[in-house]
């Protein structure tokens, strides 16, 4: 009788002379070293959310997602964690440590003596090589476990975190579970998928799992978890602006202006334009808009980490002044989002606007300046903020650039703010 196997037939899962291979040698020893966990509502018993996890000791030791268990870490009084395994049973999960920039966790069942996985030297080394198949498991929508197929392609180019390009298809409720090579071994953690597109999907590479489950020997588990994540919080958001800082800015052509844009590897920029739009437009944009690949998950509804960096030189076909300052107006909202359910996480929002003169720099033009900041409850001295500016120097054209990060210091903030200001000019 067949496993359940994506991405491969039974048929194509043996080799000649009836010897077991692929996707359905992996899969065949791999179920006692599963697990399903569950993240239940204390008050109701029931769940609320479900993640994939895979033992890697004998004695209950398992690793998985920090987003599939961060529940409990902000409010251990409302949410508890449960593991499945597939054999049906049952029991209490504790967490142990968590590595939330590369989203992972060591929790402990009540396994002794069960089977476990081991990590691929290759993997951990960084020796692997580009074309491998690897084998994804975990528990995809609470379907039962299966296994997918798919390659390894290597680091991502364009992020600021290590992840792995894998090419099978990863489903919520797989997240958590290990990606192995052909022998077994782990090269991987399941991780998250791209929506938008299909068979692209991303692992944590297996050596920060191994070093987490190091750590976790050498000096038992974490005994304050919420000091943990705010220490590891300020770490990675400090390294991450620093880096940011130090990559510097290069000058663009936008129009008769020159813009900013960050010369760092981890953002994607795409331009837009709409001239060929029917009817006419009142107003010709040309935009610009840069996105760092950086994001690092805090909770279920908190995510920071993101710069976008975006420009739009903006000229009057037929308004007139009035009209074309509302115009810009509408292109120009420094308003964060920080309101509504967000509250929690932030407080309100201050904005204040200056006008910033040219001084004796002749291609620097006056800029109106707007800039909003709201802070984070939880994460002392860290700031959302968005900071635009729109030129002054022409009434039928203006340039409005605009940089918001997430999550960053005070110092950091303005250190970046006044070289975003300092690097908008005049051309012509």
């Amino acid at each position: 009788m067949c496993l359940a196997i994506a991405a491969a037939g039974c048929g194509a899962a043996r080799a000649a002379g009836g010897q077991v291979a692929g996707a359905e040698a992996v899969y065949a020893t791999a179920p006692p070293r599963l697990l399903q966990i569950r993240t239940l509502l204390t008050s109701a018993g029931q769940q609320t959310s479900i993640g994939s996890a895979f033992l890697v000791s004998a004695d209950g030791l398992a690793i998985t997602n920090y987003h599939v268990v961060s529940h409990v870490v902000f409010e251990p009084n409302t949410y508890r964690l449960e593991y499945t395994a597939a054999d049906g049973t049952q029991g209490e999960v504790h967490l142990l440590a968590v590595d939330m920039p590369n989203d992972l966790a060591i929790v402990r069942v009540d396994k002794h003596d069960a089977p476990f996985f081991t990590f691929n030297a290759a993997a951990i080394s960084g020796d692997l090589p580009k074309g491998e198949r690897l084998y994804s498991m975990g528990n995809p929508l609470d379907l039962g476990f299966t296994i997918v197929e798919g390659t390894y392609s290597g680091l991502v180019d364009r992020s600021y975190n290590e992840r792995i390009h894998f090419t099978g298809a990863l489903n919520p409720g797989m997240s958590g579970g290990p990606a192995t090579t052909a022998d077994g071994e782990v090269a991987g953690v399941n991780v998250a998928t791209r929506r938008g597109g299909q068979l692209v999907s991303f692992l944590v590479p297996a050596r920060f799992a191994n070093a987490l489950l190091q750590r976790v020997r050498d000096h038992g588990p974490t005994p304050d978890l919420r000091a943990e994540i705010g220490r590891q919080f300020t770490a990675w958001h400090r390294a991450f602006y620093k880096s940011l800082g130090e990559q510097g800015f290069r000058s663009i052509a936008l129009g008769p202006y020159r813009g900013p844009e960050t010369a760092a590897p981890w953002f994607t920029c795409w331009a837009q334009t709409n001239s060929g739009a029917m009817p006419k437009p009142r107003a010709d944009v040309n935009s610009t808009n840069c996105t760092s690949d950086s994001s690092l998950f805090v909770a279920s509804d908190l995510t920071t980490g993101n710069v976008q960096i975006n420009h739009y030189y903006v000229r009057s076909s037929d308004l007139n002044q009035f009209q074309f300052a509302n115009y810009l107006a509408q292109l120009s909202q420094a308003r964060l989002t920080g309101g509504g359910p967000y509250r929690k996480w932030y407080t309100p929002e201050r904005c204040q606007e200056d006008f910033v003169g040219n001084g004796a720099a002749s291609d620097r033009p006056s800029l109106r300046v707007m800039w909003c900041a709201q802070a984070y409850r939880e994460f002392e001295d860290f700031y959302d903020v968005a900071l635009v500016a729109i030129t002054q120097d022409a009434g039928g054209g203006a340039l409005v650039s605009r940089m918001s990060l997430q999550a960053v210091g005070y110092e950091d903030a303005m250190a970046l703010g006044r070289r975003f200001l300092d690097a908008v000019r005049v051309s012509k």
